[in-house]
Formats: C-alpha cells, sequence, structure tokens
C-alpha cells in the first residue's frame, strides 16, 4: 500500500520522504554505534620525559638546598637485579633526569668528555659504592645521581636518588612507574655499545 501510495505522490514528496526515510537510517544507525562505544577515550600515558621532569620537581621542593651540592655528576641507572648491568634505558633515563634537574637549577658535570670516568662497554658510567670517593674527587662532584629500576609484568619501576659524595647520604629521591609497553622493552632489551 506504501509502494502505491509512493508512486501517485507527485516526485518532490517522494524525494523528500526518500531523504527523511534516508536520514531516519543514519540517525539510527548512529545512534546504535554510539552506543556500542560508551567507553570514555583514554587519558595519554605519561612518557619517561614527563615522569623525570616531574620526579625532578619532587626532589626540588622536598629539598629546597639541594642545588647547593653542586655540581652533580650523574651514573647510568641500573637493574635492581643485577646492579653491574645496565640498558638502553638505564642510560637514557639517567640522561633525561640529570637534564631535568639542570632545568631546576642543579649544576651537571659532563662525564662523557673525560676520560678518567669508570666507564664499562654495554654498561655505562655505573658507580659501585667503592668508587664513589675517588670518583667524585676526580670530577669535582659535591653530589651524585644514582637510580635503579626494576621490570614487572605490565609496569617499569625507577626510583632515582641523589647522593651527597662525600658520604653517600640521601639528599632528594623520586620514585615512578612507567607502562610497559613495546617501547619500553625495547629499551631494556638493547644493551647498546658505546
Amino acid at each position: 500500500m506504501l509502494l502505491t501510495l509512493m508512486t501517485v505522490l507527485p516526485v518532490s514528496y517522494r524525494r523528500a520522504m526518500n531523504t527523511a526515510a534516508l536520514s531516519l537510517a543514519l540517525l539510527m544507525l548512529t545512534g546504535c554505534a554510539s552506543l556500542g562505544n560508551s567507553s570514555q577515550p583514554e587519558a595519554p600515558k605519561p612518557d619517561l620525559s614527563e615522569l623525570a621532569h616531574q620526579a625532578a620537581q619532587q626532589m626540588m621542593a622536598s629539598n629546597p638546598d639541594l642545588t647547593r651540592y653542586s655540581p652533580m655528576i650523574a651514573a647510568t641507572f641500573v637493574s635492581i637485579d643485577n646492579l653491574s648491568q645496565s640498558s638502553t634505558f638505564g642510560r637514557i633515563s639517567s640522561e633525561i633526569m640529570a637534564s631535568a634537574l639542570a632545568q631546576q637549577g642543579m649544576q651537571v658535570r659532563e662525564v662523557k668528555m673525560r676520560d678518567s670516568m669508570f666507564i664499562e662497554e654495554n654498561v655505562g658510567e655505573l658507580i659501585l659504592s667503592r668508587q664513589v670517593q675517588r670518583l667524585s674527587s676526580q670530577h669535582n662532584a659535591r653530589s651524585i645521581l644514582m637510580g635503579t629500576y626494576a621490570q614487572g609484568q605490565d609496569s617499569l619501576y625507577v626510583s632515582a636518588r641523589v647522593v651527597r659524595a662525600g658520604d653517600a647520604m640521601v639528599l632528594g629521591s623520586a620514585d615512578f612507574r612507567l607502562p610497559l609497553d613495546n617501547n619500553i622493552r625495547s629499551l631494556l632489551e638493547s644493551q647498546g655499545g658505546w
């Protein structure tokens, strides 16, 4: 009966009804699609640089006199499971954290420009407790940035500390957690070279 009615109506009415029917169908499809997708958009995950800068701000806030212990040298961050082992992640996290502290007013001495720092191939500037006195005096450093990281199933945990070179007292510390995605896994697996 509707079909018969459509043929009797003038062409302009038929076009108007077709347009209305098509619009109604699109609205219904759009409504159904939005019902299945009711989740909120995910907030962007913080990256290493953002978290390191927040950690540096936290260190400075907890000890406003931290800059008095300049200059500082930075050691490569190491695996908590093996303190003589690091990765590309350990090296870049140390670099980013030192940069963040420098932006907060800390004077950071670049030790890669000198040959006297202990650098083990594929590891970086590891600072073991027996070397702290020697290295800090060689570089005339009053403090040292150190850090460790631990890999969990879904997250990577990072702990950073600035310690006084003379007696290894912690002057500032901060911890943060990164989502363990493919990018971070790649940095952890890569030992890299010098």
